[in-house]
């Protein structure tokens, strides 16, 4: 197969990427660090027919995006995001789904001397299965040790490597010696592109019940400022209706008027073994509960006693 000249080459990738853009109106900008060639081929195996995966360098992808600006300005709203490592990918299905897809397929690698620890290592107290000779070794480390059945044992669990700091020679080492593979390497979403809109991929974990949480919050916050500052709104009016309500009942019983609406409460005051009778039905209903257990217990306890037999059997 004859291998296109740069000039093809490139004017072919500003026609994908024109294309992808006016396919699809969402995408994840995601970073590619310490992904190789056949762990990207698995991913976009993964991705056939729900995404397409455009890598590139970062001046050709910018000088695309800008290609297209004319059509759709919204796109400048992506060129400060195109940033180290990273790569498009392009979708027209559930945003979650696709994040979901790339997260799975994901592959654990040994911590490399140098590389940045993407997350915190801990090594739990074992047995390191090496020889005595190896003690130096984790002194220098710090690492609490004894010698049991000749080998080295690990006392205690050990916060080696903090999350985003640079991975030591004796750190790799020691994690190689060990047989664990702390890091796992894929794409990471970094980016949302969604019609114009950029934003964290933290927004996707937001649920129905967060939106009406966050919702609700703001309609008490509106009701609290409205009856401080005295000024009614659609919050605060059921608040402020029954806050009048409470002083023209007050003001009735002291005054000793009656209106249909404290009648109830009239019944209340004049009778206050009334309060005990409405509350008893509340307790009343665990107290049966736990009787009733109590006989299933005891009826249990008699049978097992018995055994299934009569007493002149």
């Amino acid at each position: 197969m004859v291998r296109e000249d740069r000039s093809t080459w490139k004017a072919n990738y500003f026609a994908r990427m024109e294309r992808l853009i006016e396919e699809y109106p969402t995408c994840f900008l995601v970073s590619a660090d310490n992904v190789g060639s056949k762990q990207m081929q698995q991913i976009r195996i993964a991705l056939r027919g729900k995404a397409e995966c455009l890598m590139g360098k970062n001046t050709m992808m910018r000088k695309a995006i800008r290609g297209q600006l004319s059509k759709y300005p919204q796109l400048e709203k992506l060129l400060p995001h195109v940033v180290g490592n990273v790569g498009f990918v392009f979708t027209n299905e559930d945003l979650t789904e696709i994040r979901d897809i790339l997260l799975s397929n994901k592959k654990e690698a040994p911590a490399k001397a140098g590389a940045i620890a993407p997350l915190d290592v801990h090594v739990s107290a074992q047995n390191s299965g090496q020889g005595p000779e190896k003690t130096s070794f984790f002194q220098a480390l710090a690492i609490p040790t004894k010698i049991t059945k000749g080998t080295i044992e690990i006392l205690s669990d050990i916060h080696l490597i903090k999350k985003d700091d640079k991975v030591g020679a004796s750190e790799a080492a020691l994690l190689q010696m060990l047989g664990i593979r702390p890091f796992h390497y894929g794409l990471v979403c970094k980016t949302v592109y969604d019609n114009g809109a950029v934003f964290s991929p933290e927004v996707l974990d937001i649920t129905d019940d967060d939106i009406i949480s966050k919702f609700c919050g703001g309609i008490s916050n509106v009701a609290s400022v409205s009856l401080a500052v005295g000024y009614p709104t659609v919050a605060s009016v059921p608040h402020s209706i029954v806050n009048g309500f409470k002083k023209i009942a007050a003001v009735c019983l002291e005054t000793d008027i009656d209106i249909p609406e404290i009648a109830a409460i009239k019944e209340f005051l004049a009778d206050p073994s009334k309060f005990a009778v409405a509350a008893a039905p509340a307790e009343a209903a665990p107290a049966a509960e736990a009787k009733v257990e109590a006989k299933k217990e005891e009826s249990e306890e008699e049978s097992d006693d018995d055994m299934g037999f009569g007493l002149f059997d």
